[in-house]
């Protein structure tokens, strides 16, 4: 177990989720949560607290006393929540969840935010912001120094009010926010962009990979899909989950499950399926989930999947080395998993040490498409 201490002397047991894959030594917490405990821990409790896109539960757990309102975008980061206040003896319902596209009714009277990794969640997370505070409202936001730029203090700029940062500590910084009237803004999200060649129409929520075109390692995929006609297919870390509408068109499979762990993702591609396919809802199912938990053993024929190799701000290969386990979990045997990545991450290392093997499909200067079979 790790173990924060803050300036007040409280510790807590910390870990990632799920602790079982997780480096013993990664901290489940980091410079820029220490800075914000330490910067409240003399403030009477707020009526309403709001926290954003706490990673690993650190802030939610030692503030689980202020009955604070918890918004993440991340199913595995509400998991870490969860099995953190369970490991800490604290009670789950002190602490209230929300998912990124949804916000309590009541005004906050305090906001604590780390900066996520991208401008467009950020963006989006202010804009929902502005109806919630007003010049009373004290807001705290954290990062570590090099996720702080010009732009990242613009958006605070442009949405909330005047902004003005910490000095820089331990290699963190906070940044004060104070809140003045604004023309309520109308959010660009979701982006609506046409999938050329495709007749499909796409829309990305604000904190979805290759949120305006296609990413090219999907791009790459898309023409090397098998044939799915009858068969039970999981599109796993489906992003706005363009694979499984091209499976849709191309040779619709008898169920189609989209799982990512990314609520605005799952929400993307739901939305995509019932703007373009409304009559293919029936043969599928939207999943927020660590990889394929919630997926029964040996039930799926067929899983395809372009793995991130980075979890929040961490670049790290245990997600694709979880897909790739649970797949095999998951598949009938004679299943598939298919799957794009980059040429130089060596999954073939990996599916031959699951499966005992695996074939190559295709191939071009920078990703390569690999297939395997489940014995």
């Amino acid at each position: 177990m790790k173990v924060i201490l803050t300036a007040n002397e409280r510790s807590l047991k910390l870990q990632r989720y799920p602790a079982r894959l997780q480096d013993k030594s990664e901290q489940a917490w980091d410079a820029a949560d220490e800075l914000l405990l330490e910067e409240i821990k003399d403030l009477q409790r707020p009526a309403n607290l709001l926290i954003f896109n706490d990673d690993c539960g650190a802030l939610g757990c030692f503030l689980a006393a202020w009955s604070p309102a918890w918004i993440n975008d991340s199913q595995v980061s509400r998991l870490a929540l969860a099995q953190n206040l369970n490991t800490n003896g604290i009670d789950e319902s002190q602490v209230r969840w929300f998912d990124s596209l949804s916000l309590p009714d009541e005004p906050a009277d305090m906001v604590l935010l780390k900066i996520p990794k991208t401008l467009a969640l950020l963006e989006h997370q202010l804009i929902q912001l502005q109806p919630k505070v007003n010049a009373q409202t004290r807001i705290i936001a954290a990062a570590k120094v090099n996720q702080i730029q010009k732009s990242t203090l613009a958006l605070f700029e442009k949405y909330l009010g005047a902004t003005r940062t910490s000095l820089a500590r331990k290699k963190a910084r906070l940044i004060f926010c104070q809140p003045e009237p604004r023309t309520p803004a109308v959010s660009p999200y979701p982006t609506i962009w046409q999938l050329e060649g495709s007749g499909l129409t796409i829309h990305n929520h604000a904190n979805v990979f290759a949120r305006a075109q296609l990413d090219i390692g999907a791009r790459f995929l898309l023409n090397h899909l098998p044939d799915t006609r009858h068969k039970r297919v999981i599109d796993l870390g489906c992003g706005n989950g363009v694979l499984g509408l091209s499976l849709l068109q191309q040779s619709p499979p008898a169920k189609l499950l989209f799982v990512d762990e990314s609520y605005m993702a799952v929400a993307s591609a739901k939305l995509n399926v019932a703007s373009n396919m409304p009559e293919q809802l029936a043969v599928c199912e939207f999943i927020a989930s660590n990889c394929l938990e919630q997926v029964p053993a040996q039930s799926v024929d067929l899983v395809l999947c372009n793995p991130p190799f980075h979890q929040q701000q961490r670049i790290t290969d245990h997600i694709a080395w979880q897909m790739f386990s649970d797949a095999r979990h998951i598949l009938r045997n004679g299943g598939e998993l298919r799957i794009v990545g980059n040429r130089h991450l060596g999954y073939q290392d990996k599916l031959k040490r699951l499966f005992g093997g695996c074939r190559q499909v295709a191939v071009n200067n920078k990703f390569v498409i690999l297939s395997a079979f489940k014995k």
